[in-house]
């Protein structure tokens, strides 16, 4: 059972406490720990499940479009991704993706695309899709080549986007394309692009370490409707920030998840496992890393929902979720790490619990913004004071 003191600071309402131990309690009834190979298939489940019970309502802003409330509450958001993280790195995956593929129709989109789109959402009933990332544009999002060209009432579209997470499942996705107004970051626009589009398809599937939907998309002379178009032309650099801004203190609640999952089992394990008659736990060196295990855990979670807090108090919070992905993310990591040594040959047997959580952090620590881009952004808000 995982330490939950953290719920009765200030940072929290007793709302939020209370919806953390719904969704626990649901969670455990309904997410399973382990899911069938298709991951395709187990990804639409989980949708739909989480729709259906009403949590993906949190990841959507506006009660007239299917949201809980007209602007998302951040608290909430991470709430709901470390608990869920804690059960099933998947579901999390499945709530976290509704969220950051339908963001940029939250914050820009028209009130025709709101209502085309959020409430599909909000019911698990669409897939949502979030796609930056290309071939030889990660972090550096000035050096983007997709393009899309005016042509009457609609953009024309051409160009790769890569990494894109529910690629090939995805019932539309918000692309992001240069459109040349200016040169750099503020020559880019944002688009939804339903799948089936004439013009759009997926190039190829991408398999990583911890299975989940991955893909390489293509577009070629694919015809857009400007009315699709997010917020102004030009202005794609901050429809993506101000999407990732609202998004990236979650993932490290996603973090928090994983670590405390892995240091439920580790505690588990070491209180049960006979060596040297004794207990593993018995061991002062044992005992050494699950104190630091324990006190990175708290230390990340006070700036997660610190940086959740102030965002919710209407503030700018680029360092602060800068710090909190940064720390949590990297602690999560060494935590992961210490379980798994502390499981010894146990900790890298295919599918055990410890196993799954080492290979489902590693990519936290890069998609969002890496550790270093992280870094970046940190020293960037101090120097600008």
């Amino acid at each position: 059972m995982s330490d939950k003191d953290y719920l009765s600071w200030p940072f929290l309402e007793p709302r939020h406490r209370q919806l953390e131990q719904e969704l626990d309690s649901w969670a455990t009834q309904h997410i399973a720990q382990e899911h069938e190979h298709d991951v395709d298939t187990a990804c639409r489940t989980l949708v739909t499940q989480l729709g259906q019970a009403g949590w993906l309502s949190h990841a959507i802003a506006g009660t007239g479009h299917g949201g809980a409330s007209n602007a998302i509450d951040t608290r909430a958001l991470c709430l709901i991704r470390e608990t869920l993280a804690r059960h099933n790195g998947l579901a999390d995956f499945a709530f976290a993706m509704q969220g950051l593929g339908s963001g940029a129709i939250s914050l820009f989109g028209s009130d025709a695309n709101r209502e085309a789109y959020l409430p599909r959402v909000a019911r698990g009933a669409a897939i949502a899709a979030f796609a930056l990332s290309e071939p030889q544009a990660g972090s550096d999002v000035a050096a983007m080549q997709c393009a899309a060209v005016r042509d009457g009432d609609s953009y024309i579209l051409n160009g790769e986007k890569t990494w894109i997470s529910n690629g090939g499942i995805a019932g539309f996705y918000v692309v992001f394309a240069r459109t040349g107004e200016q040169p750099g970051a503020r020559g880019i626009s944002a688009f939804i692009v339903d799948a089936g589009t004439p013009g759009f398809e997926i190039a190829e599937r991408i398999n990583v370490i911890a299975p989940h939907p991955l893909a390489r998309l293509k577009f070629t002379d694919c015809r857009i409707p400007a009315a699709q178009r997010l917020g102004e032309a030009g202005q794609g650099f901050k429809v993506a920030m101000a999407t990732l801004d609202v998004f990236r203190t979650s993932v490290a609640a996603a973090a928090l998840g994983f670590a405390r999952r892995a240091l439920d089992e580790a505690l588990a394990h070491a209180k049960q496992r006979k060596m040297f008659g004794q207990t593993l736990a018995d061991f002062q060196m044992t005992q050494a890393k699950l104190a630091q295990m324990a006190t990175g855990i708290d230390a990340a979670a006070l700036l997660t929902y610190r940086a959740a807090w102030q965002r919710d108090q209407g503030r700018n919070v680029t360092k602060e979720a800068a710090m909190a992905k940064l720390t949590a993310t990297e602690t999560a990591q060494q935590v992961i790490d210490a379980a798994v040594q502390m499981f010894g040959g146990l900790g890298v047997v295919s599918e055990h619990p410890v196993e799954r959580l080492y290979r489902e952090i590693r990519s936290l620590r890069i998609y969002e913004g890496a550790s270093e881009v992280q870094q970046l952004i940190i020293a960037r808000e101090m120097l600008r004071a």
